[in-house]
């Protein structure tokens, strides 16, 4: 398997719900680590140009307004088949179609408010990483077995 690194981003609902450290334990129980990690308040150029792949959408406005409506937790995750991993814990992107344990059905009170963003695969993954983290802000981090 590989050790890959993906985005996690717990939204503003989640970190006014106070579920930061039941997400990322979460996470960290299922073999990820976060390698790098910042609360940060995006300014709005910030949450159109993370999400400009959806700017033609009509849900584009509401969730560029919804990602500044309050501070995010940003976090580079690694493990193995981290991506997929981490889609796996989060899962659907409706909270109602959710599977009961994971963060969204547990935590997600609509789609809109659905408490965690996920890289949807490994090449999105380290554009979205680059995006918000420098190389150098990345900790490297030795995988015991």
């Amino acid at each position: 398997m590989a050790i890959e690194r993906t985005l996690s981003i717990i939204k503003p609902d989640g970190v006014e719900k106070g579920v930061i450290g039941q997400i990322i334990t979460r996470f960290e129980s299922n073999g990820m680590k976060p390698v790098a990690i910042r609360m940060q308040q995006l300014s709005r150029a910030d949450a159109e140009g993370f999400y400009a792949v959806h700017k033609e959408r009509g849900f584009f406005k509401a969730l560029c307004d919804f990602m500044v409506s309050g501070p995010v937790v940003i976090m580079v995750l690694e493990g193995e088949n981290a991506v997929l991993k981490n889609r796996d814990l989060m899962g659907a992107t409706d909270p109602t179609k959710a599977a009961k344990g994971t963060i969204r059905a547990d935590f997600a009170k609509s789609i809109d408010a659905n408490t965690v963003h996920g890289s949807d695969s490994v090449e999105n993954a380290k554009v979205e990483v680059a995006y918000f983290f420098r190389t150098t802000e990345q900790c490297a981090y030795e995988w015991k077995r």
